[in-house]
């Protein structure tokens, strides 16, 4: 039987996010402040609507709208205070967000006053326990010189806060191959590298991350479970795997994964990724648009096998494979 209740001695633990969206994370109340700004007036009832689907592409469909209302710099702030206090308030002391900049330069906005509206709607959460650092995140299918785009938009940006360079977005439009010299340039410019691989597509995604780009964390990852050898690589060289089971469900990732029609939480393949060696990044992805929160990442967890240990190491290992500075 399925636990009902995460054990106490890991709820109480101060915790760590790493795979979280901003634009994911706008709850309804503020898509219908943020909507209300630009003269258009929905129902949190028709948000709550829009975050109902049952695979990937009505995700997209879901987050392009969100997204749409995001378009002057006050507004992803109002989005960062919103987030921020719904951290803090579960014991989530650091996290490094993922900002969609590659859809705010397909938008013509500008990522720099974006960001430094970002950073002001931060710093009252950091005399509250709360450390904010940031990943800028390109979109696949819009192609490498797009991708370089969102690179030097980091560089121009010159933040410490900024700690790593990302892709999203259709992990199956273009090879990891042309991403080469947006990757290499990102390193150059002391930027980690991520990727999101192993979702909706096989392990060779993956593999292609990590040998061709050098990424050093991987969005989602399930996918890894269909090759052993793969598991291994991945358990040898530390990378991490940033899982998020909500997400895999309500998107059907992990129906997909598991060529099933009726993919539960419990079939979940962490526990045999984790128990292999493979260094996990428990994480919420899109909180709001998958109706969760980092406590419920954590019963799930507990509900796909993991042991109350388990789930005490998961906690540890959002803060050692964290990019933060160790300054």
């Amino acid at each position: 039987m399925s636990p009902a209740a995460l054990p106490a001695s890991i709820a109480s633990l101060p915790k760590a996010e790493l795979h979280l969206h901003l634009e994911g994370s706008i709850r309804p109340a503020t898509v219908c402040a943020l909507t209300a700004r630009h003269g258009v007036s929905v129902s949190e009832e028709e948000v709550r609507r829009k975050y109902s689907y049952r695979d990937f592409l009505g995700f997209l469909e879901a987050f392009k709208w969100v997204t749409s209302f995001l378009r002057e710099p006050q507004d992803y702030a109002l989005a960062v205070h919103d987030l921020a206090g719904h951290l803090l308030a579960y014991n989530v002391v650091y996290a490094e967000i993922t900002l969609s900049v590659g859809v705010m330069l397909l938008r013509g906005q500008s990522p720099e006053k974006n960001f430094e509206a970002i950073l002001r709607a931060a710093e009252p959460f950091e005399s509250r326990g709360l450390r904010l650092h940031w990943i800028f995140d390109a979109v696949r299918q819009f192609g490498p010189e797009e991708a370089l785009r969102v690179v030097e938009a980091a560089r121009a940006s010159a933040s410490e806060k900024i700690v790593a360079f990302g892709i999203g977005g259709d992990e199956l439009s273009v090879p990891a191959s042309e991403f080469r010299a947006v990757y290499d340039r990102a390193a150059s410019l002391g930027l980690r590298r991520l990727m999101h691989a192993g979702e909706i597509g096989g392990p060779e995604q993956i593999r292609e991350a990590v040998e061709l780009l050098g990424v050093e964390r991987i969005g989602h990852g399930i996918a890894a479970i269909h090759d052993p050898a793969l598991m291994d690589l991945l358990a040898h060289r530390r990378v991490v795997l940033e899982i998020c089971p909500a997400s895999n469900l309500h998107t059907g990732a992990l129906a997909r994964q598991l060529n099933s029609a009726s993919a539960r939480i419990e079939d979940h393949p962490l526990p045999r990724l984790l128990r292999h060696g493979i260094p996990v990044a428990l994480s919420t992805d899109d909180p709001a648009m998958f109706h969760t929160d980092l406590t419920q990442e954590y019963l799930h967890a507990h509900r796909a096998g993991l042991t109350e240990h388990e789930l005490s190491q998961l906690v540890g290992m959002s803060f050692d494979f964290a990019f933060r500075p160790s300054r």
